[in-house]
């Protein structure tokens, strides 16, 4: 195997560091006592999908699924179970150049889990209460390659673009 030069590691170390720390940063109150980023997180995406898919919203309260059901293992884990490692890299990789003020893994993860949410509404909405949640928990993303995620990613921004200068959108407050 070939080595590597010493200063390539270094280099390679401090961006490694300097990727965990921006991570790290951001989503600290996601890992403090009563988790209120992830709290947030999940409030957030249940006001953007009653917003821009009522019907799909609906389907799922009407079955009883509540949105802390699922979305908290989506946030907690940054859809790290939800999807291959290929996906995940791309996914993070937008996530840290979204994170302007620090709004990628805060802000746009949301999106991103509301486009994910929208991608398999129909799906959903024709799955039976019985079945809901192990679909839910048990996505068919498996073979989900990068061509998938600039199709979410796309969708994701979009919604950004759309909601985020526009919290009374997500509050319920406000014109509309």
């Amino acid at each position: 195997a070939a080595k590597l030069d010493a200063e390539v590691i270094a280099n390679a170390e401090a961006d490694t560091y300097w990727c965990l720390t921006k991570l790290l940063d951001n989503i600290q109150d996601h890992y403090t006592a009563g988790q209120p980023g992830l709290q947030r997180q999940m409030f957030r995406l249940e006001e953007l999908v009653r917003r821009i898919d009522l019907d799909l919203h609906n389907h799922l309260t009407e079955n009883g699924i509540q949105f802390t059901f699922f979305s908290f293992r989506w946030m907690n884990n940054l859809l790290m179970r939800e999807l291959p490692l290929q996906a995940i890299v791309r996914l993070w990789d937008t996530l840290l150049s979204e994170d302007s003020g620090g709004s990628g893994f805060e802000d746009f993860h949301v999106y991103v889990c509301a486009a994910f949410l929208k991608h398999f509404s129909e799906t959903i909405q024709n799955t039976s209460a019985e079945q809901l949640m192990l679909f839910l928990q048990e996505l068919p993303t498996k073979e989900w390659g990068l061509s998938h995620m600039e199709t979410l990613l796309s969708e994701a921004f979009i919604l950004s673009t759309s909601f985020k200068d526009a919290q009374h959108h997500l509050t319920g407050t406000g014109g509309t």
